[in-house]
């Protein structure tokens, strides 16, 4: 088979703008999550049973279900529920930060267990509150901790985004499909589509390593 580099090149100005629309989605659904995931990890470690119980069953149902399946429920079935259909940016945006609320709120949940009793014991002897002591205490080192994984999950959105091509958005994914089934240079497009999800992790993997020197400076 003779490889077109030509192909190769002239694909990235049009996949760019998949690239785009890729990184918007992972970051809004990310940012999303992380809001809904601290809210369901303080719903965990409360002393509320029922509260508690809800916050479980929804991080188990969504990290215990495929994605994909989660996408195409929001897409095609939610609709039927809500009597209105869904744009696919719309679903691809409810399914995926959904989906990441379920794995920051674990990683919210270690975070906060991982700071020590004796803060908090000694924040209590002062008179502050609940509330006053994870505002003030616990949140602020919770945070600094859980920057590496929350930049891991964000990567993995990042990879993971590309199933919402099944609900016909056009991310980077969906680009590269109709990029070669325009040009029938499948190897070519899907090479140039790997190289630019490949920079985007890269990129994303120094961000965070330059995020976390920061703070432990900071700190």
């Amino acid at each position: 088979m003779d490889f077109r580099w030509d192909i190769v090149w002239s694909s990235f100005p049009y996949l760019l703008v998949g690239a785009r629309a890729t990184l918007v989605l992972t970051t809004v659904s990310v940012s999303a999550g992380i809001v809904l995931g601290t809210v369901l990890a303080l719903m965990r470690l409360s002393r509320s049973r029922p509260l508690s119980a809800v916050a479980a069953a929804y991080i188990d149902v969504f990290r215990g279900t495929p994605l994909l399946a989660q996408i195409l429920f929001v897409f095609y079935g939610l609709p039927q529920v809500l009597g209105f259909p869904l744009s696919s940016l719309a679903a691809g945006l409810l399914a995926l930060s959904l989906n990441s609320a379920a794995y920051v709120a674990e990683i919210v949940r270690s975070g906060i267990q991982s700071v020590e009793k004796g803060q908090i014991e000694a924040a209590q002897s002062t008179g502050m509150t609940h509330g006053q002591i994870m505002r003030y205490i616990v949140l602020p080192q919770a945070f600094r901790r859980i920057i590496p994984p929350i930049g891991n999950e964000f990567i993995a959105m990042l990879k993971d985004s590309s199933l919402v091509s099944v609900i016909a958005m056009e991310d980077l994914m969906r680009r590269g499909q109709l990029l070669g089934s325009r040009t029938f240079r499948y190897f070519e497009v899907l090479l140039a589509v790997t190289v630019m999800y490949l920079v985007l992790t890269r990129a994303v993997s120094y961000l965070v390593g330059w995020v976390e020197r920061r703070v432990r400076v900071a700190a």
